[in-house]
């Protein structure tokens, strides 16, 4: 090490502020809208947010989604502040979920495919249904000796 390079180690300037960068998420919203105005307005606003990448809106759907390196709390507020009632997308697709028709999870107004994201009761892997279901499947050539 020479004498250059061991003075270059006090020459150095370090930055002490870290800059902490949000990462890329996607944020999906469920907001009532009615028309283009409607349309526009809730666009317009999650737009104009700094960090904001991509803005899809799907009247049809309710549905508003954005990307980019912002908070989620934040693109709520924002469209909150537009007047219309919003909050988080509750629904998942539909084949996503064990027991899609249980009374918690069906929702009539879900879009098309989609039924509402709740805990569902999982069953227990050895349960006397599916050892009982398993005897005569299609998938266990050997289930029943008795036919």
């Amino acid at each position: 090490m020479g004498a250059l390079d061991y003075l270059s180690n006090f020459c150095t300037v370090t930055s002490t502020r870290r800059s902490k960068r949000k990462p890329l998420q996607t944020v999906e919203i469920k907001v009532k809208m009615d028309c283009d105005g409607c349309e526009r307005r809730v666009k317009n606003a999650v737009k104009n947010i700094k960090g904001v990448t991509n803005v899809e809106v799907r009247r049809k759907q309710h549905r508003v989604t954005v990307i980019g390196y912002v908070d989620p709390n934040k693109v709520l507020k924002s469209v909150k502040s537009t007047g219309k009632i919003a909050e988080f997308w509750p629904y998942i697709p539909y084949n996503l979920v064990q027991y899609p028709y249980v009374s918690q999870a069906y929702d009539k107004k879900a879009p098309s495919g989609f039924v509402r994201n709740v805990a569902q009761a999982v069953p227990v892997p050895n349960a006397s249904d599916e050892t009982i279901t398993y005897l005569f499947s299609d998938d266990n050539p050997y289930a029943c000796h008795i036919m």
